[in-house]
């Protein structure tokens, strides 16, 4: 069987209070090998870098995410670059930009984003990138810190968008958003023109359970065990077999997050 990485998982999120330990344990007994979890905020970075310190091949990211921005409590970069120091934290995020809902006011998004990315080139760490109706912006700053490595997580855009996070050396993150009839059509025209060494998987579980799924699970909830199911989805629309995919996109994962594991092989 392939094994696979799934490069984001939400495991302190309200839907996995009452299993979380039975989520992960599911997902590495059917081959999910490695498992990241995305932290939105300090204290969720404090969250599961603690869990990470229970948990076998489980990693995280710690950082502020755009909605959080207004948050921020002085000394939290110093909190910052204490967490980042911890061997299970292998990227900074999730941070970036979200103009859609502004949660919290461009201008402190943008002042925080600026902070964390040459946090990231300090510590030798990779961004975890968060987009939403800011691309033009995003770029422009990921553009002003040059030597940054990174994934753009969840994307969702079209081929031009695609082509400016390659442009920049960054992975390409792929969810069951790639699913999605409805909402995916930009995305699964773009994927033509990914090529397998900087693809990288990941579920954002508890969300964007595959719609492409039968039977679905009653409760809707996503989770990392059903990452072979993106995968599906991806072979069908690119011809890439899973055998290629689930090794390209593990091997992207270790080396982007600086994970040393046991060969690539399937």
């Amino acid at each position: 069987m392939p094994r696979w990485f799934d490069a984001g998982v939400n495991l302190f999120s309200e839907r996995f209070a009452q299993d979380r330990d039975a989520v992960v344990q599911r997902a590495q007994q059917n081959h999910i090998r490695e498992l990241l979890l995305i932290s939105s905020d300090l204290a969720e970075s404090y969250q599961n870098s603690g869990y990470c310190q229970t948990a076998t091949t489980v990693y995280c990211t710690a950082g502020v995410h755009p909605h959080q921005a207004s948050s921020v409590t002085e000394g939290w970069v110093e909190e910052l670059q204490l967490l980042l120091r911890q061997p299970a934290v292998v990227a900074v995020g999730e941070c970036g930009l979200d103009f859609n809902r502004n949660f919290s006011a461009p201008e402190q998004q943008i002042q925080v984003f600026d902070i964390q990315l040459a946090l990231a080139i300090q510590q030798q760490k990779p961004v975890y990138l968060h987009e939403r109706d800011a691309f033009s912006t995003q770029i422009s700053l990921l553009k002003k810190h040059s030597g940054l490595t990174g994934i753009a997580h969840c994307f969702t855009g079209d081929r031009s968008e695609l082509k400016a996070y390659l442009d920049l050396g960054l992975y390409i993150g792929i969810t069951g958003w790639l699913c999605d009839e409805k909402r995916g059509q930009n995305l699964m025209d773009a994927i033509r023109f990914l090529p397998l060494d900087r693809l990288i998987l990941e579920t954002d579980a508890p969300f964007l359970l595959p719609k492409t799924m039968a039977p679905k699970p009653k409760s809707s909830r996503n989770e990392p065990v059903y990452l072979p199911q993106i995968a599906a989805q991806f072979a069908k629309l690119t011809g890439h077999n899973l055998d290629e995919i689930a090794l390209n996109s593990r091997k992207n994962s270790l080396e982007l997050f600086q994970i040393t594991a046991d060969e690539y092989s399937l």
